[in-house]
């Protein structure tokens, strides 16, 4: 396996302005990263001298640039609404090739909604318009070798039998899953039963980590997110929190995945902290029998 960050983890710092694009590029290679995902938070559309800077600084660095992360949202308005939306993401495909990223993940709903709106029956009402976007942005995607990528993400296609019903029923051979293997808790399903049902369709994996209480006295102004049915989260330290990160890293090196791993920080420590123990935590787990 190859360990490696999100750039999503070092936010706090990029957004302060603490570090540089560039900067947190070789932070990464540093602090032992091996791979690093690049996610649109970081506006590459239209700025050539960054997209060629990160390049450049990732190849001086020895850090692949394994993947690019957008959000999209497809089942927004009409399906004139969607086509345009496709059409924006084929762009998004273009700015993947450029970065020599071999794999984009897309988002195909908005993050978090009504829970009244994330049940079953309004799910199986979506899946044939993201079917039909995610067919054609993987058919766009193919004639650079890009593969897409679906996580089990948010409130809504998170869990691992959605995901899986959708990549399916997509039959793409390009069109696989970023495995998360916290978010899962998002949508109040074991992370365990997650993983080994998605495992088949893994074409890399984002190790993050929760704390995970059930009791509304928790709940301060502590970063706290609300899962559908209740449940309070908020993002640990890969291996400070309650997700069982080193049954899960054994539960993958048995199935034989070999590919990229990213951990992805989202808790209250400073961000160069965290990501640098998640990073080291997930490398050790990987090494034990």
């Amino acid at each position: 396996m190859k360990i490696g960050l999100s750039i999503y983890s070092l936010i706090g710092a990029l957004r302060a302005g603490e570090m540089t694009v560039t900067d947190a590029i070789r932070w990464i290679a540093d602090n032992g990263g091996e791979h690093l995902e690049i996610v649109d938070f970081i506006k590459l559309g239209g700025d050539d001298g960054l997209l060629e800077a990160i390049v450049e600084k990732a190849d001086a660095c020895g850090v692949e640039i394994s993947a690019y992360c957008i959000f999209a949202n497809v089942l927004a308005g009409s399906q004139d609404d969607c086509d345009r939306e496709i059409e924006r993401v084929y762009g998004e495909i273009e700015l993947a090739r450029r970065l020599g990223a071999r794999m984009m993940r897309s988002d195909l709903a908005e993050w978090g909604r009504p829970p009244e709106t994330n049940v079953i029956e309004q799910f199986e009402a979506d899946l044939p318009r993201m079917v039909y976007a995610c067919r054609k942005i993987a058919d766009y995607a193919k004639r650079y070798g890009i593969t897409v990528t679906l996580e089990n993400h948010g409130t809504y296609i998170n869990g691992g039998d959605r995901v899986r019903r959708l990549i399916t029923a997509v039959d793409r051979d390009n069109y696989r899953c970023t495995l998360d293997v916290g978010n899962a808790l998002c949508v109040d399903v074991d992370p365990m039963v997650c993983v080994k049902t998605l495992l088949p369709f893994a074409a890399t994996i984002h190790f993050k980590d929760f704390y995970i209480r059930r009791d509304d006295v928790v709940v301060d102004e502590g970063r706290w997110l609300t899962t559908n049915f209740g449940t309070h989260l908020r993002g640990a330290i890969v291996g400070h929190g309650d997700v069982d990160t080193v049954g899960l890293m054994k539960l993958i090196k048995e199935s034989g995945y070999g590919g990229t791993v990213a951990i992805e920080f989202e808790g209250m420590e400073d961000c160069r902290v965290g990501s640098k123990l998640g990073m080291d935590n997930v490398r050790r787990y990987a090494q034990l029998d």
